[in-house]
């Protein structure tokens, strides 16, 4: 490194036992006052700001330099350490007490003008992440990332205490369905052939497995071309493992030993093992979700046998119907305006709910919407079952168990997040266990996998699996924290004639089967072991360990919701040659704007 910009210190690093030591720091200007008898410079580096300071009248060269710097010009300087007066200290700053009186000064860069002032916090996200490598200098970003760097590493530790082995599996693989749709790359070599970047490693280390490597784990890049939320990009990091002779339980134990050691190295927090479970079922009766944020209460009531005989007739054709009859609780809702009620309605309509009633109690009695409808000894019923008290709301849906479940949970949510922030500096990590295996997809005309065809039904339902596909229960399990999905996996069907009863149960024929998955079965063939895994988002768990609203707050360069980058300007066209030479043309709809721009899908030709 050449001598004028060579580092002693960085520049958080200098504090009083540094006083009468010459220095030499390199950094960003990260603002610079004239303050007439003394010119006052903070540089600031990755790891803070030092406070340099020049007397004019003693270096009158140095102090003309400092007239023309300006912020963000990248400077080298040298000097001495000394203690600032006492009541000039900064005790906001971990080099507070000192300042560095400054003997050379060299500019190593000039920086033009800012396109935004970089602690302004007001600044729009589409113009953070067009300049994203100057998002990184604010106090946030950076580091975010090195926590994400902390729990990488602790994953790794945890992970090679324990036996497992990290192995890279292929990112140009096979175009097989996961759930989401594909990025597609074409082959040159094979023309109108492609690779698919992969969703999952799910078949990979599934093969793993076969292959005897027994434990294995992976910080994994996935890829889904699906629609994006702050929890969602279309690249992804997921934490991925899988271990062969194992049950359930074993999986469990292992993630949760991780899980303990991550939050012990890198949010210095204890976790009491093991963590709470609690069945699938129960999470969408109590939470109306299969993510429950068990941060605070508020859970979901059946008041259905308070109204078992109710002559109401919005509710009679619900209960006829077999559906049900939920509510929420409010605490300190009774206040809550029309124009709030009307809001919570158009919610719960959202998720396919008919409407909303609610009652509520003053003075010991009952009213609201459908008070008037009730008799005396429903009413009791209710206030006996929910607990109401007086000045307390009760929301209530009427419908399918599963319109009712989702449509409360989600009022549910957005209630607790309007009341106030949730609550901050805890983690609650749950299991949600005993998925039901298959759902019945009313378009296709048959069942679908809720997680994928390779999941082990339970023991006990494997019965039913033939003759009531729709109650069979899975060998699956996710990982809740805070009310986001850290996590999910399963124990895997490693038995050919198994996989062959799930097939059956999911209408996938045999030829269709060995299109789609014939190297995983030909693998199964041959000895698989019995073998489980799981795969934890490390995004959402970054985001989380940082308390940011967004993964893109613990990503270094990542997209928008549209899935574009606006530093890169991609997606972008290509050059019309590289289009020969993969044998593509594109196909142009010039009454699209985006296909004249060549947007558009491709075709081969």
């Amino acid at each position: 490194m050449s001598a004028k910009y060579h580092r002693t210190h960085h520049c958080n690093e200098l504090n009083r036992t540094h006083v009468g030591s010459r220095v030499s720091l390199s950094g960003w200007v990260n603002s610079c006052r004239d303050l007439g008898g003394l010119v006052f410079l903070d540089l600031r580096d990755r790891e803070g700001v030092t406070q340099l300071f020049v007397d004019p009248a003693a270096q009158p060269e140095l102090a003309r330099l400092l007239h023309e710097v300006r912020e963000e010009w990248v400077l080298a300087a040298t000097g001495t350490v000394q203690l600032r007066p006492e009541a000039m200290a900064n005790r906001q700053r971990a080099t507070g007490e000192i300042e560095v009186a400054v003997e050379t000064l060299t500019v190593l860069n000039r920086a033009a003008p800012m396109p935004f002032h970089l602690e302004d916090q007001a600044v729009s996200e589409d113009l953070r992440l067009k300049y994203r490598y100057l998002d990184m200098r604010r106090s946030a970003l950076v580091p975010n990332l090195r926590l994400r760097h902390r729990l990488t590493k602790s994953v790794r530790d945890a992970l090679d205490s324990r036996g497992f082995v990290e192995v890279e599996t292929p990112i140009l693989s096979k175009s097989t369905p996961e759930g989401a749709r594909d990025y597609l790359v074409p082959s040159r070599v094979h023309p109108g052939t492609f690779y698919a970047l992969p969703q999952a490693p799910q078949q990979y280390k599934q093969l793993l497995m076969v292959g005897g490597l027994e434990r294995y784990f992976q910080i994994a890049r996935c890829f889904r071309d699906e629609d994006l939320r702050a929890d969602r990009q279309p690249e992804f990091t997921q934490i991925d493992i899988e271990m062969s002779f194992v049950t359930r339980e074993d999986v469990m134990e292992t993630v949760e030993a991780m899980l303990a050691a991550v939050m012990r190295e890198v949010a210095g927090r204890e976790v009491a093992l093991p963590f709470p479970r609690m069945s699938w079922q129960e999470a969408m009766d109590r939470y109306g979700s299969d993510k429950p944020d068990t941060r605070f209460g508020m859970e979901l009531v059946d008041i259905t046998p308070a109204l078992a005989t109710t002559e109401f007739r919005v509710f009679r054709g619900v209960l006829d119907a077999g559906g049900v009859i939920k509510a929420i609780r409010v605490e300190n809702g009774g206040e809550a305006s029309r124009r709030q009620l009307d809001a919570w309605t158009d919610t719960v309509r959202l998720f396919g709910a008919k409407g909303l009633a609610w009652l509520k109690q003053a003075e010991g009695e009952i009213g609201g919407s459908i008070a008037k409808f009730l008799n005396h000894t429903e009413k009791a019923e209710i206030r006996r079952r929910t607990g109401l008290q007086d000045g307390e709301l009760l929301l209530i849906v009427a419908d399918r168990p599963r319109v009712a479940n989702e449509a409360l949970g989600r009022l549910r949510l957005d209630i607790a997040r309007s009341s106030g922030p949730l609550p901050t500096g805890c983690f609650h990590f749950l299991w949600v266990v005993d998925f039901p295996l298959l759902e019945y997809d009313e378009e296709a005309g048959r069942y679908a996998a809720v997680h994928h065809p390779f999941t082990s039904p339970l023991d006990e339902d494997v019965a039913r699996l033939e003759t009531e596909p729709g109650s069979v229960r899975a060998k699956a399990y996710d990982i809740v924290l805070n009310g986001v999905e850290l996590g999910g996996g399963s124990i895997r069907i490693h038995d050919p004639v198994m996989q062959q009863t799930m097939f059956q149960a999911l209408g996938i024929g045999a030829q269709e089967a060995q299109l789609r998955f014939g190297h995983l079965l030909e693998a199964l063939r041959y000895g698989a072991p019995p073998h489980g895994g799981i795969a934890l988002g490390l995004d959402r768990f970054a985001m989380l360990l940082a308390g940011a609203a967004s993964i893109r707050d613990v990503i270094a360069f990542p997209k928008t919701t549209k899935a574009a980058c606006l530093m890169t300007d991609s997606p972008s066209t290509v050059d019309p040659g590289q289009l020969d030479e993969l044998h593509i043309a594109i196909r142009r709809e010039e009454a699209d704007p985006e296909a004249a721009a060549g947007l558009v899908p491709v075709e081969r030709r």
